[in-house]
Order: structure tokens, then C-alpha cells, then sequence
């Protein structure tokens, strides 16, 4: 019995012992397993400081990199200033140099451009360039102080007068034409003499007329001895435009010829009168400079120009000759000193900067009162 008792109580004992081998293989699996975690948590943690760490840098790097673009565009704009300035500093040093030039060429008027000084026998020179109006270089008062410095001058032999001009008012032509007529009067023994460079048209000729003796080119124009009047009308464009012209006069005709009004018949032909009038002014003029000089011919007064060559076959000019040509052999003298007045630098920096485009821009565009010419 003891020994049934025996065998059947060890395979208990059996299961006991093989459970708690199992209890402590699970133990020993359970703790392992805790290890293996705890490592992969270390380990994730890890990966995420280093993660963190990359992102830093990261972010410093961004940093870092937008420092430098801003730090480089920065220089790059400070480099294309200072390629400006530079540009726009040597601009200012070139215009001041052009006008240091011009301001010495003032200070050298009146000076012998064939000698270089004043001194001696000599022919006094009167240049008159471009268009003939008040507000002109070659205007009435201008010409005039120069003829009286000329004339006065004891060592003058003789005055040319080298035009080079389209011609333009009347008026101011007419004052140095009666200028011209009184100086010879008053200095009898000092001849005057006209040359023509490029073109000596209607009031250029007016003054011209004035001469002892007019040469020319063989190429040069000379004539265009009549008179107009010009400007512009734009009633059809303000028509289309829906422009509505509102002029309120005292004066039955006081806004005739308005370029923004229709032209009237009774104005055009008042007009035309007057022009008349100042032709014949002008033609007398001529004929009693040049008197039978002149050939008798139906379009010598109708307004048309010719070359030097025809000139001469007119009446209107009297040899071919320049100005050394003149000063040289017609007054004798190897020395020409020039008396023409110019504008003084501030003037005619003034002029150079625009201030009278307003009123050029009006007179071109028939912008108020037409000019006659």
C-alpha cells in the first residue's frame, strides 16, 4: 500500500515540480521581455533626442541660411548704389565741365579769332544765327549793342555782318535794319557788308538790305521776301473729342483767329490786309537798300528764295565771297575781331534747361496769338 500510495502521489509531485518549471520559464520569458522593452524605449527615446537634435540643427541652418541671402542682398545692393552714385557723380562732373567750357567761351568774346587778341587795324565781325525774334538770341537789342560797339571801335576798317538765318520778325528786323541805315550815316568812312552763309531768308534779308554790299555763296539761299502768318485750328478735333469751346469777348472781332473757333471770312481777309501792308513795308525796304540793283522780275517779291549764283543774277547779292573773303580782300585786313553780343552764361544756362518750352510749344502749336513772319 505504502508503495501503490508512493507511485501514485509522484506523478503529482511530477506536476507540481513541472509547473513551477513552466511558473518560472514564464518568469524568466516576463522578465526578458521587460528588457527587451526598456531597451526599445531607450532606444526610441534616443532616436528621438537625436531627431530633436537634427531638427535643431535644422532650424539653426535655416537661420543660418537666411542670414547670408538677406547679408548678400544686402551687399549687393549697397555695391549697385555705389555703382550709381559713381555713375551719376561723373554725369554732374561732365555737365559742370561742359558748362566751365561754355563759361570760358563767354568770357572769350570779343576776342580776334584770327590773331587771337585785340589790337591793330582790323574788321569787325556781327554774327546773326537763327531765328530773329525778341526772345532770341539774335534779337534787335543784341545785334544792335554790337553793331554801336563795332562802329565805335577806332580800329575798325569795316563791319561784316555774317547772317545765317531763316529770318522771323519784322519788328525786330526793321529796328537793326534803321540801326544799320544810322550807324553808316554817323561813320561815313566805315563801310558794311553782308555775308550769307547757309541761308539769309525774309528778315535775314531785311537786315541784309541794309548793307554797303551783300555776298554769298554760291549755295547759299538767299530771298524769301514776303510775309505770313501761321498757326492751327482744331474745331473738327474738338468736335470729336465733345469739346465744347466757351470764349467770352468785348469786341466784335477781339477773338479772331482762334484756333479753337472757326475761322471767319471778314478775319481772314482783315488779316490778309495787314500782311499786305507789312510786305510793302518789306519790299520798299529792299528797293531802297539795293535800289537799281535789283532786275526787274514778277517773283522777286512773291515770296520764293534762290541759290547765291541766282542771287546775283536778281540783284540781291553782289559777288561771291566769305567772311575772311571780305575782311581780306574787300576791307584790306588779314585780322577779324568779333563784336557779337552773346547772352551771359547764366542766361543762356537758363535758356539750356528749358524754361521757355511752355512758350516755344504755344507758338508751334498755334497755341494763342499767330506769329507773323
Amino acid at each position: 500500500m505504502s508503495d501503490n500510495e508512493d507511485k501514485k502521489t509522484s506523478p503529482v509531485d511530477n506536476s507540481e515540480g513541472s509547473t513551477g518549471s513552466a511558473h518560472d520559464e514564464n518568469a524568466g520569458n516576463s522578465n526578458g521581455n521587460a528588457d527587451n522593452a526598456w531597451t526599445e524605449a531607450k532606444e526610441i527615446k534616443h532616436a528621438d533626442m537625436l531627431s530633436d537634435k537634427e531638427k535643431n540643427q535644422n532650424d539653426e541652418n535655416w537661420q543660418r541660411d537666411v542670414i547670408s541671402k538677406l547679408a548678400t542682398t544686402a551687399l549687393d545692393e549697397q555695391r549697385k548704389a555705389r555703382r550709381w552714385g559713381i555713375f551719376f557723380k561723373s554725369l554732374t562732373f561732365v555737365y559742370l565741365g561742359i558748362l566751365l567750357i561754355m563759361l570760358l567761351n563767354d568770357w572769350g568774346d570779343d576776342v580776334d579769332i584770327a590773331n587771337g587778341k585785340k589790337g591793330g587795324k582790323h574788321a569787325a565781325l556781327i554774327e546773326i544765327k537763327g531765328v530773329i525774334a525778341d526772345d532770341s538770341v539774335a534779337n534787335a537789342v543784341t545785334v544792335i549793342s554790337g553793331l554801336k560797339s563795332a562802329f565805335k571801335d577806332k580800329n575798325t576798317s569795316g563791319v561784316i555782318l555774317e547772317i545765317n538765318s531763316p529770318g522771323g520778325s519784322p519788328v525786330q528786323s526793321g529796328y537793326i535794319n534803321d540801326e544799320i541805315i544810322r550807324l553808316r550815316k554817323k561813320y561815313p568812312d566805315i563801310p558794311l557788308y553782308a555775308v550769307i552763309t547757309d541761308i539769309c531768308a525774309s528778315g535775314g534779308y531785311y537786315i541784309a538790305a541794309a548793307a554797303d554790299e551783300i555776298y554769298a555763296d554760291k549755295a547759299s539761299l538767299v530771298g524769301s521776301i514776303g510775309v505770313l502768318m501761321d498757326s492751327f485750328g482744331f474745331v473738327d478735333a474738338m468736335k470729336k473729342l465733345g469739346v465744347e469751346r466757351r470764349l467770352i469777348t468785348a469786341g466784335e472781332h477781339k477773338g479772331f483767329l482762334d484756333p479753337f473757333s472757326a475761322a471767319k471770312q471778314e478775319d481772314v481777309k482783315h488779316v490778309k490786309g495787314m500782311l499786305a501792308n507789312i510786305h510793302k513795308q518789306f519790299i520798299d525796304t529792299v528797293k531802297q537798300g539795293r535800289g537799281d540793283r535789283l532786275k526787274e522780275s514778277p517773283d522777286l517779291f512773291s515770296g520764293l528764295i534762290w541759290t547765291g549764283e541766282q542771287g546775283i543774277e536778281l540783284g540781291l547779292v553782289d559777288a561771291l565771297g566769305s567772311t575772311s573773303f571780305v575782311a581780306r580782300e574787300i576791307i584790306g585786313v588779314d585780322s577779324v575781331v568779333d563784336f557779337t553780343q552773346r547772352p551771359n552764361f547764366v542766361n543762356r544756362l537758363v535758356d539750356r534747361l528749358g524754361v521757355g518750352m511752355a512758350k516755344a510749344l504755344s507758338t508751334q502749336f498755334g497755341v494763342g496769338a499767330g506769329q507773323v513772319r
